[in-house]
């Protein structure tokens, strides 16, 4: 059954593409530029081979600022024949009310007007802006990526947010997920006027897949008979680990090589049309630079170096994960590696890590200079572009991103059965000063303080508050405060990683005698684990605010201490002030 709701879409569409537009024509044409408050997710991808225990990571930074933190669980269902599945035109910034994706009466404002067949059977899944990990161990974690303004405005039905649903509700693995998403978008259409072009680390317990999807632009319609999408996939070697922070990282297609490439049936023959590739040249058909070119204005391919720091995620990320390599922050961004063999085996506190990195030790280090004032804040605050006298400046933008909505780690392990071995490692609010807390994906229920809140209202039901609360109370005296921010993260997560070897142990032991009783004792746990964590933040945050309250120290029970500025942070103050010694 298809029910069309086509100038309700198209309506919104319109407006959705002018505020855009006028808000890349404020920040001007230079690519490097305008891209930067809109595109700021981060995707690391692990093969199993490239782990230290063996299992496939996948994580995202939802650096949104808006976006709904809640988390929810989706049951598994049974569907009647002829039944349907109504598509809903979800966007991957707002804030929903009710936080729940469950599909209520008020979601009908943002209801496609399409129904597409439904499956007999659905997997059950935890989603927060997108599905992210479903009960065979499948994950999903994206990073909005650039690409070509004539690909942007498809008035297509599927937007990033609701495809990576469809999949966690549908597929076990990742090829199927890649192929499922790939064909809805090429038949229904990708929506480019909600979401830009994506990328999307699909993943399952043996194989992690780097999936990026264009629109085709504003003409594209149904009746049309064309693929209503671009779409690539390249596969990760298991000893090896990708990194998208931003843009295109497929690169050269092999189209020879099925196992490791897949791609949309238009994807060679568009890009001949629109005379962006020429068969006959004896080039190689790069993915990337076709349909995701990287220049200044003036023709100048864009660099970490050159980006003003925005893009250097890549270079710095690489480095981290295989500084043998070394790296130069001057190379095009098309010209990195798509994915590199660490030079040791990643662990969880190294994906941990690498979230929490602000360039430190490099020519970019955050916490250095006037900008990160005399207690060498790394953050920004409110944007990382400003202005003075018409002239236009910029911060470079870290691996860790102020605006952090939460972090996911999804954790496939083919040894555990299903509802052990994924495992959901939740971080939520700034990855600096979060601590990422296990939730099993075979849970019965998600434990509720994850459910609930938003940016609006302070909620000490919330679990996302609590960690925003250290945030707020971190700020003043950064270098000060995170001393006590990372004895707790070390303590919390080195122990939350034993407990859960351990509860893998008794639960699979649980799991052999009776599932479902395995299964209640990993929703105690994942529940355990959330409370006592949001419940140490929480306290983490009142004694913030006692130890350093009023710019005295009071750490130390009978005794008051005194915040200290730099000798280097005085000068500055003497100089610009104009101050005068004191007789």
């Amino acid at each position: 059954m298809v029910r069309r709701g086509r100038a309700w879409i198209l309506f919104c569409g319109v407006v959705l593409t002018g505020l855009l537009v006028a808000a890349f024509a404020a920040l001007g044409e230079d690519c490097s530029v305008c891209e930067t408050e809109f595109r700021t997710c981060t995707i690391v991808a692990a093969g199993k081979k490239a782990t230290a225990d063996g299992s496939v990571i996948t994580a995202q930074s939802a650096d949104c600022g808006l976006c709904d933190f809640t988390f929810h669980l989706i049951p598994a269902r049974d569907h009647p024949e002829g039944a349907t599945r109504k598509i809903y035109l979800l966007d991957q910034y707002s804030t929903y009310p009710d936080a729940n994706w469950t599909r209520p009466p008020r979601y009908e404002k943002i209801f496609s007007g399409i129904e597409i067949p439904e499956v007999p059977h659905t997997y059950a899944y935890i989603h927060g802006i997108f599905g992210h990990l479903n009960e065979k161990q499948l994950q999903i974690n994206e990073s909005t990526i650039g690409g070509r303004r004539e690909l942007a405005n498809t008035p297509g039905l599927f937007t990033i947010s609701e495809l990576t649903m469809i999949a966690m509700e549908r597929c076990s693995t990742a090829r199927e997920a890649v192929q499922l998403m790939g064909a809805l978008a090429e038949k229904y259409g990708y929506n480019g006027r909600i979401d830009a072009a994506e990328c999307l680390a699909v993943a399952d317990k043996d194989e992690v897949w780097i999936f990026e999807i264009y629109g085709v632009g504003p003409l594209w319609s149904p009746e049309s008979g064309e693929p209503g999408a671009i779409w690539a996939a390249r596969r990760v070697p298991d000893d090896e680990v990708a990194v998208v922070p931003n843009h295109s990282i497929i690169g050269v297609i092999d189209f020879e090589d099925k196992e490791n490439f897949m791609y949309s049936s238009n994807v060679l023959e568009f890009a001949v049309k629109k005379g962006w590739y020429d068969p006959t040249s004896g080039k190689p058909f790069n993915f990337s630079d076709i349909y995701d070119p990287r220049y200044h204005a003036d023709g100048t391919p864009i660099t970490p170096a050159n980006s003003y720091g925005f893009y250097a995620r890549i270079w710095r990320a690489l480095d981290l994960l295989a500084p043998s390599l070394q790296l130069s922050p001057d190379l095009p961004l098309h010209e990195y590696p798509f994915s590199v063999k660490p030079d040791k085996k990643l662990t969880l506190q190294d994906i941990f890590a690498i979230y929490r990195d602000h360039y430190e030790g490099t020519f970019l280090d955050m916490t250095k200079g006037v900008a990160a004032g005399p207690f060498e804040s790394p953050n920004r605050y409110p944007r990382l572009s400003f202005r003075v006298e018409g002239i236009p400046y910029r911060f470079a933008r870290p691996l860790e991103s102020y605006h952090c909505d939460y972090v996911s780690v999804c954790v496939s392990r083919s040894w555990l059965p299903d509802p052990i071995g994924g495992v959901l490692w939740l971080g939520l609010g700034e990855s600096d000063t979060t601590c990422f807390i296990p939730i099993y994906v075979g849970v019965n229920e998600l434990p509720k303080s994850i459910t609930i809140g938003n940016h609006w209202q302070f909620d000490r039901e919330s679990a996302r508050w609590a960690f925003d609360y250290v945030t707020y109370h971190t700020l003043p005296f950064y270098s000060l405060t995170m001393k006590y921010v990372k004895q707790a993260q070390e303590y919390w997560e080195n122990l939350l990683i034993l407990e859960t070897q351990m509860v893998d142990q008794i639960a699979l032991r649980l799991y052999n005698e009776d599932p479902a009783k395995a299964r209640q004792y990993l929703t105690d746990y994942s529940k355990s684990a959330v409370d006592r964590v949001v419940k140490a933040w929480w306290e983490l945050g009142d004694n913030l605010l006692v130890y350093f309250n009023h710019g005295y120290i009071y750490s130390e029970p009978g005794k008051r201490g005194a915040v200290s500025w730099p000798e280097w942070w005085l000068k500055l103050i003497i100089e610009k002030d104009k101050m005068k010694p004191w007789p």
